[in-house]
């Protein structure tokens, strides 16, 4: 059989029908259910801040924190979709708009999205910020109008803009209108977010707090019980296969996105296998390609700066197999920006970088003492020296910064 007829082959027995899936979709991170098992608490807090604005109401700024999966999007999307059906049957001016800040990247380009969502056209590029926020206020007082804004993932404003003057615009816009009032709802998976704002926009943007806590292991398989009815075909997934998906996810922090990533995957790895049933094997299988798959994700999608940081304890790792200390880490990454003619950062926000990427697991830091001179981390690579060189290496702007040779640090 050539490669033509074993493609057709494939594609004749996709369209045959899955003897695994019924809607693999249920399983995907942006589909919202029904009903979102143990977040009632949540769901009920987060109503209840919003509520007032169906009578015209201004409502206090709200920010939603907690670990990556723990449903703080689904729930706000839940409310919020409802919110505006509600809004809708009585008449009430309401519009939400909702942003994911880390895709639209940029402060001109979250404006943009805020600005569209009420029908306002803005050019991709070429207005200054000031000109942008300025239309946006004479549209809002003109059209008497509710505008609930919701920033998911708004850590990534200020970790790369490098400061937080959108959202301090964005939490006084109310000072100048007269005829509607915005509200804002913050997301954040970053615990620390809050220490890199100025006081002021804080104190504004958190006026109502929803923490969200990770899910336990019996949370996790209800919720994947609930999915798994809508996704798979009966009689394909054991409850067994079911249960090692969320205790598997629990270990991960209650991760429920994980959760639905690894019931997917063994799903899909089960159907191209020829298989009519997912076993404990298939979800073992997702687990390795997931992670390998995350990683690999993680390190394309950091910052420019993150990554010098990388290739740099990639490169101390040649002088120091046990760790580089701070100061010897931020010496080689100065040497390194300097390489592809980038300003450095300061050794106090390279600092906040590595403790970030500590959290994502690709760096290990760990703070060591020096008795009476102080205390400094001792920093490693998270992740294989190979990873990390097959994948940076393919990146035109540092790609070819591990070619570089450290100067020895002498101590």
């Amino acid at each position: 059989m050539n490669i033509n007829e074993s493609l057709e082959d494939v594609f004749n027995k996709f369209l045959s029908g899955s003897r695994i899936f019924l809607n693999r979709d249920v399983l995907r991170h942006d589909y919202i259910p029904e009903s979102l098992p143990h977040r009632d608490e949540e769901i009920k807090k987060l109503g209840s801040i919003l509520a007032p604005s169906l009578s015209n109401q201004k409502i206090s700024n709200v920010f939603i924190y907690g670990k990556t999966g723990t449903g703080k999007t689904a729930v706000t999307k839940y409310v919020v979709s409802r919110l505006e059906k509600k809004a809708k049957s009585i008449g009430a001016s309401i519009t939400i708009c909702y942003v994911n800040c880390r895709l639209a990247g940029t402060n001109y380009r979250v404006l943009a999205e805020v600005c569209n969502s009420l029908g306002l056209q803005i050019p991709f590029t070429g207005l200054a910020i000031g000109e942008v926020l300025s239309r946006l206020k004479k549209d809002l007082n003109s059209n008497h109008l509710i505008e609930l804004i919701v920033l998911d993932e708004i850590d990534a404003l200020i970790k790369r803009q490098e400061d937080d003057t959108l959202l301090y615009e964005l939490t006084r816009i109310n000072e100048t209108l007269k005829n509607s009032w915005v509200g804002l709802i913050g997301i954040s998976n970053d615990l620390h977010f809050k220490e890199f704002l100025d006081p002021r926009v804080l104190s504004s943007l958190s006026e109502e707090e929803v923490v969200f806590k990770p899910y336990l292991a019996n949370e996790l398989y209800d919720i994947l019980l609930e999915r798994a009815k809508k996704a798979f075909r009966p009689d394909v997934l054991s409850d067994s296969s079911l249960r090692l998906c969320a205790a598997l996810a629990a270990g991960e922090h209650g991760d429920a996105r994980r959760a639905l990533d690894l019931l997917r995957v063994a799903g899909e790895i089960a159907e191209r296998s020829g298989n009519s049933y997912i076993t404990e094997e298939h979800v073992k299988l997702a687990q390795q390609k997931i992670e390998n798959d995350r990683v690999t994700d993680a390190l394309k999608s950091l910052p420019i700066h993150s990554k010098i940081v990388l290739i740099s304890a990639y490169l101390m790792d040649e002088l120091n197999p046990e760790g580089s200390i701070t100061g010897d880490l931020y010496e080689c990454y100065c040497n390194l920006c300097a390489q592809i003619a980038i300003e450095p950062l300061t050794q106090r926000r390279v600092s906040g970088l590595i403790s970030e990427l500590d959290i994502m697991g690709l760096l290990n830091a760990r703070v060591v003492s020096f008795g009476r001179h102080g205390r400094t981390k001792k920093i490693r690579l998270g992740v294989y020296k190979k990873t990390l060189l097959d994948v940076l290496s393919e990146d035109a702007t540092v790609g070819g910064l591990f070619k570089e040779t450290p100067r020895k640090i002498k101590h």
